[in-house]
């Protein structure tokens, strides 16, 4: 469980670095974005109130209490999971991705009314509208990882 918890603090403590340094050159430099490598990275300053892409984010504060506690419902359940069934290192760190994702996401609407969005990223001519934050890349790449290495499939299908 060792590797779970490192990598839970490590996309936590890097999710919130990032929001903190980037929403400080916002800050500093007076802008609400800042091009990278445009188009392919802008850094554009955003609040989810919602969920993905902005969906249901009409900013209510029970509204915010429900996402922080389902958050931290959905991750205490995770965290069972992997304890009683991951066998695998990968599948053990995939989890921590999607801990520590989700824990920055609640620390945000913790502190703040929404979540600190600022990556946008866009290729090919097409514009991409949304922006995201590390928390969701974390989240994401831990969900790939359990599906793509998730060994519960496997162990449930032992030969006659």
């Amino acid at each position: 469980m060792r590797g779970l918890w490192l990598a839970a603090i490590a996309a936590f403590l890097l999710d919130q670095w990032s929001k903190f340094y980037v929403f400080g050159m916002f800050s500093r430099e007076m802008v609400d974005r800042i091009e990278i490598a445009p188009p392919l990275l802008v850094f554009r300053r955003g609040m989810n109130t919602g969920i993905n892409f902005g969906l249901l984010s009409d900013s209510s504060d029970a509204q915010r209490w429900l996402l922080i506690g389902l958050s931290v419902f959905l991750c205490t359940a995770l965290w069972i999971w992997a304890r009683r069934a991951f066998q695998l290192k990968i599948e053990r760190f995939s989890a921590g991705l999607i801990i520590g994702g989700a824990m920055g996401n609640v620390m945000d609407r913790l502190i703040f009314p929404g979540v600190r969005d600022f990556l946008n990223m866009s290729c090919c001519g097409i514009a991409n509208p949304y922006v995201f934050n590390l928390a969701d890349v974390f989240i994401f790449a831990g969900a790939i990882g359990l599906v793509i290495f998730g060994t519960e499939k496997k162990r449930s299908k032992k030969p006659s």
